[in-house]
């Protein structure tokens, strides 16, 4: 209760304004700034805005320019979880829509012989991939490399240059995936599906 008495406002006759001399050497700031200068600043700056009959300005497409999609797989369930394959059905529809490559990585800190639903697993991947349309797409499989599944999407991102990582917000939920580590290691942009 104390801490709320705090928080009320003071009679406006102990009110002061001061000057701040450590703040002098900062110019005042501007609370607006006109369209003309702002256009100026524009093209300092390299920023071009189209504009059609209608007259609205054109939203560029960002996902026009992905031709190379990752797909990590980190969950061990043979059928895929649920945001696993929310994520590779998404990732299909995107490829398919913008003609891009897919590139499936399967992380697991366990390996393969550990695991005696590995083929199960992998057949799942190929067929919910085929469902969107896809039967040719790149496998990689790191197993068993006691590694951190954000370091390895991130490594796999960096070398196959990749454009976009699609991912379920089930892996870093399920602590599969670190989220605080996605933009530190991952190179490429991030698609999060929500659950």
């Amino acid at each position: 209760m104390a801490f709320a008495s705090s928080l009320l406002p003071a009679p406006v006759s102990r009110v002061r304004a001061s000057f701040a001399p450590e703040l002098a050497a900062f110019p005042p700031a501007r609370m607006c700034v006109s369209l003309k200068a702002a256009r100026r600043r524009g093209s300092r700056h390299g920023v071009r805005a189209e504009v059609n009959e209608s007259g609205s300005t054109l939203a560029v497409d960002a996902l026009s320019q992905v031709k190379h999609v990752l797909l990590p797989v980190t969950d061990r369930n043979p059928y895929l979880s649920e945001g696993t394959r929310q994520a590779a059905a998404t990732t299909a529809s995107l490829a398919k829509k913008y003609g891009a490559n897919i590139t499936v990585v399967v992380i697991d800190d366990k390996p393969k012989e550990s695991f005696p639903e590995h083929d199960t697993q992998m057949s799942s991947i190929r067929w919910h991939l085929s469902e969107g349309g896809f039967t040719e797409f790149g496998l990689m499989e790191r197993l068993g490399e006691g590694r951190k599944p954000t370091a390895i999407i991130g490594e796999v991102a960096d070398e196959l240059e990749l454009d976009l990582v699609v991912l379920s917000m089930e892996a870093i939920h399920s602590k599969h995936v670190d989220g605080n580590l996605l933009a530190e290691f991952i190179p490429c942009p991030v698609l999060l599906l929500p659950l």
